[in-house]
């Protein structure tokens, strides 16, 4: 394993994730004092593993056809844009 890899991705993810708004859902489920607490952190985590597993196939197909290069290009753009998108509405 990579860990050098496996640490970039763990931290960016995880910043990604903080405040985001699959969080907030996940704590109003949690703060139902009627709800397992246990089957919601399963339920957000598995929801969680199959949208990462859908980013990791849809990537490692686009590998196939779209030169890496590129397409650190296109999520370079696509995240400025984002950034740049917030500030104007903030």
């Amino acid at each position: 394993m990579d860990w050098k890899i496996f640490l970039t991705v763990l931290v960016s993810v995880f910043v990604a994730e903080l405040g985001d708004k699959t969080q907030l859902a996940t704590m109003l489920f949690a703060a139902d004092k009627e709800v397992s607490k246990y089957t919601v952190f399963l339920a957000a985590s598995t929801a969680l593993i199959i949208a990462s597993a859908i980013g990791v196939l849809a990537g490692s197909m686009m590998s196939e056809y779209i030169d890496e290069r590129y397409l650190h290009y296109v999520a370079g753009v696509g995240f400025i844009a984002i950034g740049a998108f917030t500030l104007y509405n903030a």
